[in-house]
């Protein structure tokens, strides 16, 4: 129970950093989203696009501490460790 309950969390902090990604790119660019993915790689700025992305994690950790799930929070937070990791190889 509580492996999947720490999957859960991990699947919803990928999931939250990938809309913080598309609503940046839709928001913020005069692109579209593969158009503004494809511009942002060009330039190297896709690390930093995948951290801003990220920023959506901390609303879902503190909303998962509302609701007093302690282990879906630690699975966003390894989400997040994760995207890390991916940002510095990118």
């Amino acid at each position: 129970m509580e492996k999947k309950e720490l999957f859960i969390g991990f699947i919803l902090g990928l999931l939250g950093a990938a809309l913080g990604v598309f609503l940046f790119v839709t928001i913020f660019t005069d692109y579209a989203f593969l158009e503004g993915i494809t511009y942002l790689k060009a330039q190297h700025s896709l690390g930093k696009l995948i951290a801003l992305g990220a920023v959506v994690n901390v609303i879902i950790f503190f909303i998962l501490l509302k609701f007093q799930k302690e282990l879906m929070a630690r699975g966003v937070v390894l989400a997040t460790i994760a995207l890390t990791i991916v940002t510095l190889f990118v």
